[in-house]
């Protein structure tokens, strides 16, 4: 009888969990090779989005720039994308974790999302200096958790 049980119980999990959760690419960023941009958790009176890792690439995979501000703009951007087509926007954002290959640079990253969100409630954070991320001339990765309220 608990094998039985426990096989529903996975089936009725997988059910509920595939029902709840849209993966979202939109089409305006670069197509994601192995993973997807964003995955979207409907939890009834909101939704919640969970980004992958975001980087400077623009929609055609073409790099924005070779510094950390150019970067940091256009993966604000991929950002605000993914969350509009989630139904929210970049003020949804409770939560933003940076890597960055140079912390001294927190403060150009910072310049650029102060132009992208509100600043009176700035959202939880996490700033983590790494070696290298997944190609030498990108500097910076930021991944966003957002609650979108269902109007």
């Amino acid at each position: 009888m608990k094998p039985v049980f426990f096989i529903l119980s996975l089936l009725f999990s997988t059910i509920a969990f595939s029902q709840n959760v849209q993966l979202v690419n939109p089409a305006t960023l670069a197509t994601p090779k192995g993973y997807s941009h964003a995955a979207v958790i409907d939890l009834g009176h909101c939704k919640m989005v969970i980004t992958s890792g975001q980087v400077g690439l623009d929609a055609k995979g073409n790099l924005a720039g070779k510094d950390v501000a150019a970067q940091t703009t256009q993966i604000f951007l991929n950002l605000k994308n993914i969350l509009e087509e989630a139904g929210g926007s970049l003020n949804d954002i409770v939560k933003l974790g940076y890597f960055l290959t140079d912390v001294k640079q927190i403060q150009a990253v910072r310049d650029v999302r102060d132009k992208f969100i509100k600043t009176a409630n700035l959202p939880a954070s996490t700033l983590v200096e790494v070696s290298k991320l997944f190609r030498e001339d990108i500097l910076v990765e930021i991944e966003a958790t957002a609650i979108i309220s269902k109007k």
